[in-house]
């Protein structure tokens, strides 16, 4: 009873750390009326400015309110589309590693351009992990208009890709893809004799879309490289094989004891779960 009264005074804790996000909002809110009167190429040029602010000492979060504006006011210009609010809160939980639960169509494609394009600013590289290859092409090229406005590069990672088409598209400043993709480029990428050879470079920030279904229901389903080999006739394998099968039978119980248990979370988790 008493915590249904705290809960309505104060709000849940999911709304108290929205509120603390709101000053941010309307920091950013403030430059979109002298966004607007920005031409093209000084919009443009905000970009090359921001590099230089971060190289002189300045935090992503230092400059986070005029970067959002920033792309705001190109998605204005290049899509039509503006961010709401409700986007910009999304943007500011996701670049802070938050998960952001937004209801459909509240733009969660548009909100995400907002973190990928901060973290871009390190020249480090953005990703963004999506379900499907078809929701991976139409994001990369939807959302590429704003990116190639502000000059950084977007790549996507697909089926059937060569190994120079996938290092140039890792090389991007923001890439697309999906999580099969991008778990096996890390797989074959640890079979490599080379670094040169390899196609990712270092992981640096990500965004995982639909990521309850990413990483909880497709966490049971292993990625898995595998390819026949000799037999060999060394006695040491089946010495050690029953030692290893006791081992994979334990890991095996153990993650499924921490998905079922996440599963449950999620099914009984109330707003006091979720940013």
């Amino acid at each position: 009873m008493l915590g249904k009264i705290f809960k309505t005074i104060i709000g849940s804790k999911n709304e108290r750390e929205l509120k603390k996000l709101a000053p941010i909002v309307e920091k950013i809110n403030e430059f979109e009326h002298l966004f607007k009167g920005l031409s093209d190429d000084q919009l443009k040029n905000k970009t090359g400015e921001f590099k230089q602010r971060i190289a002189k000492g300045e935090s992503l979060d230092d400059i986070l309110p005029e970067a959002y504006a920033t792309v705001r006011e190109v998605s204005v210009r290049v899509l039509g589309m503006r961010h709401f609010d409700v986007q910009l809160l999304g943007g500011i939980a996701l670049h802070r590693g938050k998960i952001a639960e937004m209801k459909t169509g509240e733009g969660k494609t548009l909100a995400a351009t907002l973190p990928l394009y901060l973290n871009a600013l390190l020249e480090r590289g953005s990703h963004l992990v999506t379900v499907n290859d078809y929701l991976a092409k139409r994001d990369a090229e939807w959302m590429g208009g704003i990116y190639r406005f502000l000059g950084l590069s977007a790549g996507v990672i697909v089926h059937d890709m060569d190994d120079q088409k996938r290092k140039a598209a890792y090389n991007s400043d923001i890439t697309y893809g999906t999580n099969n993709e991008f778990g096996f480029d890390y797989l074959r990428d640890n079979m490599k004799y080379s670094f040169e050879d390899c196609v990712q470079r270092d992981l640096h920030f990500g965004i995982v879309d639909e990521v309850d279904s990413i990483l909880i229901d497709e966490a049971r389903t292993p990625l898995i490289i595998s390819g026949p080999i000799e037999r060999s006739q060394d006695p040491f394998y089946a010495t050690v094989k029953p030692s290893i099968m006791k081992l994979k039978e334990h890991q095996d119980r153990v993650i499924r004891t921490i998905l079922n248990k996440s599963e449950a979370l999620m099914r009984e988790g109330s707003d006091d779960d979720k940013v």
